[in-house]
């Protein structure tokens, strides 16, 4: 009865050499064996992805808002994303939508008069945190703790990495930005504490490198790329041993997860060489690993994210897409207008609508994500079931700084802490920090009773 007895391999498996650690995805061998026959299998963990926009959307400014350039016409099940609304490469995706319209972020607007004006350079600060950032463009910061951080002490006590914290722009790091604000305001979505703003990694090397522990030594890095050599060349005999424990199943599980990381690695590569080639780059200020395509970036990144959800090296990452006043272009939506000039539209409706090719073209990014976390299966579910993907920005209408009406969206199931299909619309005034409330009640953290400028929780699930 060698089925009934077995011991089952240990969740925190790692196939190791030369200074590469790798972690396996979640297998069936890691199943205790009693359970399948009504013992107590690994529980299931939820994971959360908060995403940030900036500058708002087209369709919270009142005109845009009335053609339903971001929320839908209709509430409750019966939505529609049609014509020029910004969601409509999520159609498809709907059983996992849960739009949120009307709720506001006051907390990022001006409480004093020196503070007027500086709304793009405190706006991220406020995003996760729903606090107002102390204005100091010196080290005496203050805003409060972010909500990813909070779900990191509840979720991730076990994992390797608390959290990840990624960006797409670049950032200052230091010292004092505009409007007397400390440009690490800007910089990151996720502090630690009031006080603690917390790094944001650019490059998809040094991401990867974290995640898979490639190299003992900035040298041991340097030297593996210079011999063109993949973290997976050094633990071939690691893998070798796994698969002679592995039933078929996990065996073609095993395979499929690594040639993701080689490839993901492969492309890497691919970035470093083409822009180490001394061409000219559309982006010279930018890491040799940081690719010039934003789409390509974005894509590297996500699944980056998703290798650290299979791996379960951690269950929390907070990724920002932009920095506030960028005036990068996006050519493939559309438009060659800067990102930050189009917000300012002027309240022209064609202007309107240009910017709601950029708020389109981003939105457009996340199915590439949908799809890689539906089909990273987990047990007998995958990841799109068991995460919670919040992405939102605390600016509405770029156009006047304001910040009524931020645009707000849920993806993805969360062990059910989401049910999707879903759009509700908040009452007038409903601070955001409520939907942020209620999905930490959802994800099982009952004792946080206030968030930010919370009033109460708003209920998600229809």
């Amino acid at each position: 009865m060698q089925f009934l007895t077995r011991q089952a391999m240990h969740r925190r498996r790692f196939l190791q050499g030369m200074g590469a650690t790798v972690a396996l995805p979640y297998l069936d061998a890691m199943v205790p064996a009693l359970s399948r026959f009504g013992g107590t299998a690994q529980a299931d963990k939820t994971r959360l992805l908060a995403i940030e926009m900036v500058h708002g959307a087209a369709g919270s400014n009142n005109w845009g808002g009335s053609k339903y350039l971001w929320a839908p016409e209709k509430v409750g099940s019966g939505f529609v994303l049609s014509g020029d609304n910004a969601l409509t490469p999520l159609d498809s995706w709907r059983q996992y939508l849960t739009i949120v319209s009307n709720t506001d972020v006051r907390m990022a607007e001006a409480f004093e008069g020196p503070e007027i004006g500086g709304d793009h350079f405190r706006s991220s600060a406020v995003f996760l945190t729903q606090a107002h950032p102390k204005q100091t463009n010196g080290s005496d910061l203050y805003v409060g703790t972010s909500m990813d951080q909070m779900v990191a002490q509840h979720v991730s006590t076990d994992t390797t990495l608390p959290s990840m914290q990624l960006c797409i722009e670049n950032l200052d790091q230091a010292g004092g930005c505009y409007y007397n604000y400390a440009c690490a305001y800007t910089d990151t979505i996720s502090w630690a504490n009031p006080n603690e703003p917390l790094p944001m990694i650019r490059n998809p090397r040094i991401a990867f490198d974290l995640l898979f522990g490639a190299g003992n030594s900035k040298e041991d890095r340097v030297s593996r790329r210079a011999a063109n050599k993949s973290i997976l060349d050094w633990i071939v005999g690691e893998v070798s041993g796994l698969k002679r424990e592995l039933g078929a199943a996990d065996r073609d599980r095993v395979e499929k997860y690594l040639e993701d990381i080689r490839e993901l690695e492969r492309r890497i590569q691919a970035v470093e060489k083409r822009n180490s080639s001394g061409e000219a780059r559309e982006i010279p200020e930018a890491p040799i690993g940081v690719p010039d395509s934003y789409e390509e970036h974005v894509k590297l990144m996500f699944d980056i994210q998703v290798l650290a959800f299979q791996s379960d090296t951690t269950r929390v990452i907070s990724f920002k897409t932009g920095r506030d006043a960028s005036s990068r272009a996006y050519p493939e939506s559309g438009t060659n207008k800067g990102f930050h000039p189009a917000s300012h539209h002027g309240g022209r409706e064609s202007a309107i609508l240009e910017f709601n090719m950029i708020n389109k073209y981003h939105v457009a990014m996340l199915p590439y994500l949908l799809q890689k976390l539906n089909d990273s299966k987990e047990g007998d579910s995958n990841l799109l079931e068991k995460t919670a993907i919040m992405y939102g920005s605390p600016m509405a209408d770029g156009n006047i700084h304001n910040h009524r009406r931020c645009p707000l969206i849920l993806l993805g199931h969360g062990n059910g802490a989401l049910k999707g299909n879903l759009h509700l619309k908040a009452p007038d005034g409903t601070p955001m920090a409520n939907a942020f409330l209620s999905l930490m009640h959802n994800m099982g953290m009952t004792d946080v009773k206030h968030f930010g400028d919370s009033t109460g929780g708003f209920a998600l699930n229809g």
